[in-house]
């Protein structure tokens, strides 16, 4: 399966992208191996798209803002963006649920019966959650889909643009 080296879009076989029109380079016939027998890597091989994308979930925000700002592959530059937000909204989603149970226990307990404790039962709910999208996303980087997530992904799709 073929992707444009411009835009990520499937382009199968053909000359030209569909999407964005980008023409479309001849894979590189292979070079001959050395005399010897002793192989030796391409100047022009690197890691694969696939593997790029996954990796970029796999530390969580620091290795999406290290694939963000070294790999120049659309694909790559997707998945790196999502994870550093996906990271964020899960930090923020955390935050929001901490200060609510704080606020809660606050409140409930000038009445002397405070049931703001009971957020803390959320955590591992969101924890878990999280966790879930997380392994789902490493997942399909891996298969070289171009997932996005239904609140993030329109806005990360547009940043690296």
């Amino acid at each position: 399966m073929a992707f444009c080296g411009a835009c990520g879009s499937e382009v199968g076989g053909a000359a030209f992208c569909p999407k964005c029109g980008a023409a479309q380079g001849a894979p590189a016939a292979a070079a001959p191996a050395p005399a010897g027998g002793a192989a030796v890597a391409s100047q022009t091989s690197g890691m694969e798209e696939n593997i790029a994308g996954l990796l970029c979930y796999v530390f969580g925000w620091v290795s999406g803002l290290i694939f963000l700002l070294i790999d120049k592959r659309p694909f790559v530059k997707f998945h790196a963006a999502q994870s550093i937000a996906l990271n964020l909204a899960f930090f923020a989603v955390w935050m929001v649920l901490a200060i609510f149970g704080f606020v809660l226990t606050m409140i409930t307990s000038m009445i002397h019966f405070p049931i703001g404790f009971i957020t803390v039962f959320f955590f591992p709910i969101i924890g878990l959650a999280f966790l879930v999208i997380w392994i789902f996303m490493m997942f399909k980087a891996y298969s070289h889909e171009k997932y996005k997530l239904p609140i993030i992904g329109n806005m990360v799709e547009n940043m690296v643009k």
